[in-house]
């Protein structure tokens, strides 16, 4: 009861903003669900006037924006068939490798020059190496980010989403890519799950086979997998950093910062969730459950967008944009550079 009376208001109002979210996501796809509940949670805080309503709903709000997400993130882990993955990842990790360091470096090198702060550079610098909202979303509870910063990245990321659905299968023909070779393409070099099957499927519907639809999921899901090392190591980089900052504020005391407070527990869940579907596929129920949790990550992003204050959003400049740009671009550079020189197309 106690619960359901600091938290409930909260979660029905992210639930409701989530519904709508769905609806608008499933009409206009290449937008999305979580787009529409980020954009409805900020339109909705700017618009209702401020005032006793807004903590009441601030308990819940927090609850769907971190545990909820957490959440979400566990029950993704019924779509991986590890098997699958593994057959089909071992002939491209090279190549998902090289486009991960290429995200990174090129994120941790611009940044400096654009003056972006960490957590920004680091979730965008995420978001473009492994799979868009998901991978922002699996990192920020680690990083402790800001909603307003959650918001920011995943905005950034949705740009270069839309513009590779339309861009990359015109490049691919351009370049005279194989059907393998786009999807390898699509799979390595593009975000979010859905924006790699649109433009894989756009490719696959021009060619009239769906080698290169099949390819690229496989792939991009393989890059999902990458969720577990890079925030293992961003949790033991947080504890680290904190227990410094810590040590030099508080000299001869003992620090609270340890491992197993920051550990993302949460990862653990999305490997054991496809170790069980990996063991014992049910295709209806997983399907079900990973439903559920692309609905509960709508949820978080409607709390997220709630907790965004749009004005300074709006003011916080160019460069974070100018960034994604800069991991996309180099991303892309690399996925073709590395499937020539290892002659995959």
């Amino acid at each position: 009861m106690e619960w359901i009376k600091t938290k409930g208001p909260g979660v029905g109002f992210c639930l409701v903003i989530a519904g709508v979210a769905w609806v608008l996501g499933k009409g206009v796809p290449l937008i999305g669900g979580p787009v529409f509940g980020i954009i409805l949670g900020m339109v909705l805080t700017a618009v209702l006037p401020s005032g006793i309503g807004r903590k009441h709903l601030a308990e819940g709000v927090a609850f769907s924006s971190k545990k909820l997400l957490q959440g979400a993130i566990i029950l993704l882990g019924f779509e991986m068939d590890l098997f699958r993955v593994f057959q089909v990842g071992s002939q491209s990790l090279l190549l998902i490798i090289g486009t991960l360091a290429a995200a990174f470096v090129t994120a941790m090198v611009v940044s400096r020059f654009l003056k972006t702060d960490r957590n920004m550079t680091i979730l965008i610098g995420v978001g473009t190496a492994i799979c868009g909202g998901s991978a922002i979303a699996a990192t920020a509870p680690v990083i402790q980010a800001r909603d307003e910063e959650i918001a920011h990245a995943i905005s950034t990321i949705f740009l270069f989403n839309i513009g590779a659905v339309f861009l990359f299968p015109a490049l691919g023909h351009l370049m005279g890519m194989t059907d393998a070779g786009f999807g390898l393409f699509a799979g390595t070099a593009i975000n979010d799950t859905s924006s790699v099957v649109a433009a894989a499927a756009a490719w696959s519907q021009t060619a009239g086979s769906n080698e290169a639809l099949t390819m690229a999921t496989i792939v991009k899901l393989t890059r999902t997998l990458m969720i577990i090392p890079i925030t293992l190591t961003l949790s033991l980089m947080t504890t680290r950093r904190e227990s410094g900052t810590a040590g030099k504020n508080q000299v001869g005391k003992k620090t609270d910062y340890s491992i197993a407070r920051i550990f993302p527990w949460f990862i653990i869940g999305f490997l054991g969730a496809s170790l069980i579907h990996t063991v014992l596929p049910m295709p209806e129920i997983s399907g079900w459950l990973v439903g559920a949790g692309k609905f509960l990550i709508i949820m978080a992003m409607a709390g997220i967008g709630w907790n965004t204050n749009l004005k300074r959003l709006l003011t916080n400049g160019f460069h974070p944009i100018l960034l994604g740009l800069c991991c996309w671009f180099s991303v892309s550079a690399a996925s073709v550079i590395l499937q020539k020189i290892l002659m995959m197309w």
